[in-house]
């Protein structure tokens, strides 16, 4: 079709008399490769196309993988970009000229010796940053050293950054300053030196709300992090190479409301000034390579939480590794744990004790209960057990459990999905567990199977 002929069917077609900026829109909404090539159809598509301002490019589903011959001996393999993607990426930023610009997203391969393919990214990233981006997107997996263009550190604009994966960023420049931004992600990225995370990244970002730090099968993980301003925080490391007796920990965020942490238990946790947390979530798990496990000040830092949450390993990190006794859980309102064996429910009596305000237990399957565990008096009215499988097992279990807890106003028992494949099955053992609570909670509390 020619421009003359789609201008000719657009003179009957109600979408072209929309106004530039709601087509802009329109098409920022659709993928860019399908919202690029409607700038062939007529100069009036060219001139809307530059009023898009949502950009993604992906190239992880469609590498180019070259076999390079090393030694004659072996053969190893490098991705790269496609020469029809740099194409599609060079040819979309000059349709826009000088446009300003929202969300920029970038996902890619790239080659340890490529010069020209770095070089190419580096011009892209300060093409939008130029441009005033508001959202950053860079998962750029590079085996070398990959050095990001200067100003990307020092955008007044900038309010999310994304930046991953596998990369290494070499030494951050000295004046990092990003006055905008609100929300940071990296994922297995490698500092030159790993305090360049707090002292340098986090420290040029004075209104960082919210902060996600990743890292898989990667060395060199940040063990301190810092910031007087940021409220959520998600730390997830799983890099035994970078783990010994030596390894510690330290959080200094005065301001933080949440906190996720997924990591091996280790020896020292040596600043954790968490005074504002409200809710925290705890994954911890075991590492041979430690040798002598205290998460005493760690369980201490977080002491203030109203609501937290317990993986069934860090149930037996703590009840094993807590070398000072479980601290006094003052605000400590909503509890949901899981349980491998009977030392997960000796730790359950021992935070019934320590917590006087619990008003919500969550347990995650009775999984280990045998019965001959005596919770203390408490204040519990919410008990929710998830993962009910209802064997002759469980039966007495749930029957044992619930006699101790005395003051129970609602109590809701979810059957594990597994029995959603015999629907006779399921609706017994729905009838069968609603027997069981009726005869076994008192008349007053409310009780629900889901």
């Amino acid at each position: 079709m020619d421009a003359k002929t789609f201008d000719t069917i657009c003179s009957r077609d109600a979408i072209c008399w929309l106004p530039d900026e709601v087509l802009g829109k329109i098409l920022s909404l659709i993928p860019t490769k399908q919202a690029v090539s409607t700038s062939v159809l007529s100069k009036k598509w060219r001139t809307i196309f530059r009023l898009v301002d949502n950009l993604e490019f992906d190239d992880f589903f469609s590498l180019q993988a070259e076999e390079v011959l090393t030694l004659g001996l072996r053969k190893h393999v490098r991705y790269v970009f496609t020469e029809d993607f740099k194409n599609l990426v060079d040819r979309t930023l000059a349709l826009q000229c000088d446009y300003p610009i929202k969300k920029f997203s970038l996902k890619c391969h790239l080659s340890k010796y490529d010069e020209r393919q770095k070089t190419c990214v580096r011009l892209w990233i300060s093409n939008v940053v130029g441009r005033g981006v508001f959202e950053l997107d860079l998962r750029i997996k590079d085996p070398g050293i990959h050095f990001l263009p200067p100003h990307l550190f020092a955008s007044k604009t900038l309010v999310k950054l994304t930046l991953g994966t596998q990369l290494c960023l070499g030494k951050l420049p000295s004046y990092v300053s990003l006055p905008s931004l609100k929300s940071l992600f990296i994922d297995t990225i490698f500092f030159y030196d790993i305090e360049d995370l707090s002292y340098v990244l986090l420290a040029g970002c004075p209104v960082l709300e919210e902060l996600s730090v990743h890292h898989h099968e990667f060395i060199a993980t940040p063990h301190t992090i810092s910031s007087p301003t940021v409220k959520r925080l998600s730390v997830d490391y799983h890099s035994p190479d970078d783990v010994d007796s030596s390894s510690h920990m330290s959080f200094d965020l005065p301001k933080l409301v949440y906190l996720e942490y997924s990591h091996c238990a280790l020896g020292e946790y040596c600043q954790i000034n968490l005074e504002s947390l409200v809710e925290a979530k705890l994954d911890l798990g075991l590492e041979r390579k430690v040798l002598r496990l205290d998460v005493t000040d760690l369980i201490i830092g977080i002491s203030n939480v109203q609501t937290l949450h317990l993986s069934p390993d860090s149930v037996h990190v703590i009840y094993s590794y807590c070398r000072n006794g479980l601290p006094v859980f003052e605000n400590l309102v909503n509890l949901s744990l899981g349980s491998k064996n009977n030392q997960g429910w000796k730790l359950l009596a021992y935070l019934l004790k320590q917590s006087t305000k619990l008003e919500t237990l969550i347990v995650k399957d009775l999984n280990g209960y045998t019965g001959d565990v005596s919770m203390p008096p408490n204040k519990v009215k919410v008990l929710h057990i998830l993962g009910y499988r209802g064997t002759a097992e469980e039966v007495k279990q749930l029957k044992s459990f619930l006699g101790e807890f005395e003051c129970l106003e609602l109590v809701q028992v979810d059957v594990t999905e597994a029995l959603e494949d015999d629907g006779k099955i399921l609706l017994q053992t729905k009838r069968d567990l609603m027997m069981l609570l009726e005869a076994s909670l008192p008349s007053k509390c409310q009780f629900k199977v889901t």
